[in-house]
């Protein structure tokens, strides 16, 4: 049975370091253990900006935030962005858009309302990390 492929917007990626028993962390877990993550250069330099932030050095320690990323990396399916999309009120959302079109995603976890107003998009799932752990059964 061929896997899921799934697209994991930045937020749900943040949220989960806060909390390892949170629905982020558990739906960022259990994608990389069962599913396809899909990511874009354009996404992953996002997320890696976003992790490496000083403002959260107060919160979660860097080399934590480090060890997301190193877990990560092998475990994702480089997509190219041949297709642009424009379809997202917010512009840099537009990015999780691109890169759940041109993966062939089945579904996009978000916690970002801009995304989800827009589910389904091109017959693509947006899900809240509590729908698609509900999803995924």
């Amino acid at each position: 049975m061929a896997r899921e492929r799934v697209v994991i917007d930045t937020n749900v990626f943040l949220s989960g370091l806060f909390s390892a028993t949170s629905a982020p962390a558990r739906a960022v877990e259990r994608a990389v253990r069962e599913h396809q993550v899909l990511a874009s250069k354009a996404t992953l330099r996002e997320l890696a900006a976003k992790l490496l932030s000083p403002k959260f050095d107060r919160y979660v320690a860097r080399a934590r935030r480090l060890a997301l990323l190193d877990r990560l990396a092998p475990n994702l399916v480089m997509v190219e962005i041949v297709q642009r999309i424009r379809a997202c009120r917010d512009p840099k959302d537009d990015a999780f858009l691109e890169l759940a079109v041109n993966g062939s995603a089945n579904l996009v976890v978000t916690g970002d309302r801009d995304l989800l107003s827009l589910h389904p998009f091109r017959g693509i799932d947006t899900l809240s990390p509590s729908a698609y752990l509900e999803w995924a059964g």
